[in-house]
């Protein structure tokens, strides 16, 4: 079983990790999309992943939206508590 960890970060620092955890996934969803159809989206510049396929860039996004998420969830329950 994975080891779950508690960290604490200020609230710039853990803005800060959000914005770098949301970039990598928007980069991997553009791979896909890449992948998918093609051509290069428009919407940026940016460096085409490494991976097999269409199906490994998706799955890559997936895993980082789900990251964002469980933080995003995770700050919300902590903002209504205080």
């Amino acid at each position: 079983m994975a080891k779950n960890y508690q960290i604490t970060l200020g609230e710039l620092d853990l803005g800060q990790l959000l914005g770098g955890l949301e970039a990598r996934m928007e980069s991997w969803e553009r791979t896909a999309e890449y992948l998918r159809d093609g051509c290069i989206p428009d919407n940026g510049d940016f460096l085409i992943e490494e991976c097999s396929d269409v199906e490994e860039a998706e799955k890559v996004a997936e895993h980082f939206r789900s990251i964002i998420d469980n933080i995003s969830k995770q700050m919300e329950a902590q903002n209504g508590a205080s």
